[in-house]
């Protein structure tokens, strides 16, 4: 019996002058052509003389298990799909069924996969250019994803400026998703950002709409559409969406001279290295912990970045030999805790030794100043705080995740409790009274 094949086959939008070379080869040389119906109907024209088994829209693991079963039977099968078959597409669910069944690379079953040119590709060359720096995609079907993971990954995405491409966004029967994802995204972006919401690219019913973030779930939108939203630098002009690469930051209206302080051909000022040295630049001119600690929660927030992003800048100095140079150290959570308790416990000054501050100044934050330090509680589950003013404090210790000190001349002047993300819940700096 001749050995059997799995051809798993992206065809990109489904016009045919948009279809790779190979792909159409793909589809010719095979025995069996297994596809969800509408996909069937883009290709019908190369399937003469084929066994062609349709699929409904749901029953993505019986196309697949539908494949595994022809080519144990010696025959090439080509498994379709439109757009990228690699992205949210049918060679994720062959792998698994080809796992689940004891395959691997080199049995008597060959697997090869043929890339497409995916929707969030050919929708964004309707539209002109808005993926031209940055962007993900997220799909808002929750057949098989929670919605807590989807919502979770939205607002990441919308709180760091992504350009992004929202696949699977309205059906039939899930409706209010686009309108919980536009919710998410006017937290951080302006209603008038540009969104692009295409439907059938390249297709016979192709529909393209520009319109704001303001205006997108009151839009025609479905299965068949990709919706673009685009981040702050994101323009509409002449009917057409881009997103700049960032030229005028180091030129001069994008093709004039170079910058003042920026080097062609190099990184920018505030590129990686440039980052971190405005950073330490700023901290040489502080006195005392009071300063420092002013000066990183300014860096944060001037920067939109995670205090620990700040803490990490600092880590990697090639400084730290010299004297008069703030230092940032990770420790250990239980070293860390054990440290911030000695930290307070032995302070020198026990009626105002010290500052508290709970968050940071990005999230909000609230002053224990002049506590007590005899009124602080350790257990395993919670930090309890109280200042002469009559504020408690109560840190569950599960939510800390990262410990930091800062140090200036070799001496602690601060420790930092973070969260998985790098925030701020709690920290403790030294005062100096005059």
């Amino acid at each position: 019996m001749s050995k059997g094949k799995i051809l798993l086959v992206g065809f990109g939008p489904g016009s045919g002058e948009h279809m790779t070379f190979r792909a159409r080869e793909a589809i010719e040389e095979s025995d069996v052509v297994i596809g969800y119906s509408t996909y069937i109907n883009l290709v019908k024209d190369l399937l003469r003389d084929k066994e062609v088994i349709r699929k409904g829209m749901t029953e993505e693991t019986d196309r697949a298990v539908e494949a595994y079963e022809h080519a144990k039977k010696g025959k090439t099968v080509a498994l379709i799909s439109s757009g990228d078959i690699g992205v949210y597409g049918m060679a994720g669910p062959s792998y698994e069924v080809l796992f689940q069944a004891g395959w691997k690379p080199g049995d008597d079953i060959e697997v090869e996969l043929v890339p497409g040119t995916t929707a969030l590709s050919s929708c964004a060359a309707r539209v002109g250019s808005p993926l031209t720096h940055d962007f993900c995609s997220i799909s808002l079907s929750d057949l098989l994803t929670p919605w807590p993971t989807i919502a979770r990954r939205l607002d990441a995405v919308a709180d760091s400026d992504f350009v992004i491409a929202l696949y699977n966004p309205k059906s039939g029967r899930r409706r209010q998703q686009i309108v919980e994802a536009q919710r998410i995204f006017l937290k951080y972006r302006s209603p008038d950002t540009p969104v692009a919401i295409v439907k059938s690219a390249y297709r016979d019913l192709e529909k393209i709409q520009l319109v704001t973030l303001k205006e997108m779930a009151d839009c025609d939108i479905g299965m068949l559409t990709t919706v673009l939203i685009g981040n702050s630098s994101t323009f509409f002009k002449e009917g057409l969406m881009v997103t700049p690469r960032g030229y005028a930051n180091k030129y001069e209206n994008i093709t004039g001279s170079v910058k003042a302080g920026e080097k062609r051909g190099r990184s920018l000022s505030l590129g990686l290295d440039g980052w971190k040295a405005s950073i330490k630049e700023a901290l040489s001119t502080a006195t005392d912990a009071t300063n420092i600690e002013a000066i990183l929660e300014a860096k944060a927030a001037d920067f939109e970045l995670s205090i620990e992003e700040i803490f990490l800048a600092l880590a990697s100095s090639e400084e730290s030999s010299q004297d008069d140079i703030v230092l940032a150290h990770q420790l250990e959570r239980e070293e860390g805790l054990k440290a911030f308790t000695r930290f307070i416990k032995e302070s020198p000054n026990q009626d105002s030794p010290m500052n508290l501050t709970i968050g940071e100044k990005r999230t909000g934050q609230t002053q224990l100043s002049a506590f007590d330090a005899n009124n602080v509680c350790f257990s395993d589950n919670n930090i309890v705080l109280d200042n002469k003013e009559g504020i408690t404090a109560n840190i569950h210790t599960a939510a800390i995740q990262h410990i930091w000190t800062i140090e200036k001349d070799g001496i602690t002047q601060s420790i930092w409790l973070l969260d998985k993300k790098g925030n701020s819940l709690l920290y403790t700096y030294i005062r100096r009274d005059s």
